[in-house]
């Protein structure tokens, strides 16, 4: 019994290192981790070195609309949703190994990762809550991020139809550059 106890506790003790280490919030922490807070607030200090920053975590589903947030969350939800069908992983080892290959990726296409583990995990907590589906394409047929029960018979990514700004250098950038010459 008591060797039980302490298995369970240290798998909760590497979940909590894993999590830190890729950069969850303490709040995270204390929704997916069965240790106390205070173990956990001295857990991310030892981890990190640093204090947990303070603050409230994203609750807006708006953010994931946005055309380059919608492609980096459709990516990972995607990556994600076959590691949990087709690998039958548990969900928190299905998100860490999902957010470690939506790293890697990123890092071999040698681009931004646009969502940090926070988001990941809030996107994660909406599907999970209803508040998301996956619409789609109809062009190039892949499946994308949007609201809930939203009819999407039409619908098109931003990938297919990026609007009409996306990619361009922000105006203060153009004017300095201009200044310079």
């Amino acid at each position: 019994m008591a060797t039980r106890k302490l298995l369970e506790e240290l798998s909760q003790v590497q979940l909590a290192i894993e999590l830190i280490e890729l950069g969850a919030r303490l709040q995270v922490l204390e929704s997916e981790v069965g240790l106390n807070r205070g173990r956990l607030v001295r857990l991310y200090k030892e981890v990190s070195g640093k204090s947990p920053p303070k603050g409230m975590l994203p609750f807006s589903t708006d953010w994931f609309m946005t055309w380059q947030p919608n492609i980096h969350a459709s990516f990972f939800y995607t990556i994600y949703s076959r590691l949990r069908e087709g690998q039958d992983l548990e969900r928190m080892q299905a998100f860490i190994k999902a957010y470690r290959l939506y790293q890697e990726h990123m890092r071999l296409q040698d681009d931004e990762e646009v969502l940090a583990l926070t988001r990941a995990w809030t996107l994660v907590r909406f599907f999970e809550n209803g508040m998301f589906q996956l619409s789609k394409c109809n062009q190039c047929q892949l499946n994308f991020v949007n609201h809930a029960h939203t009819p999407d018979d039409d619908y098109v990514c931003g990938v297919c139809q990026p609007p009409s700004r996306a990619g361009k250098p922000l105006k203060k950038n153009r004017t300095k550059s201009v200044k310079q010459i």
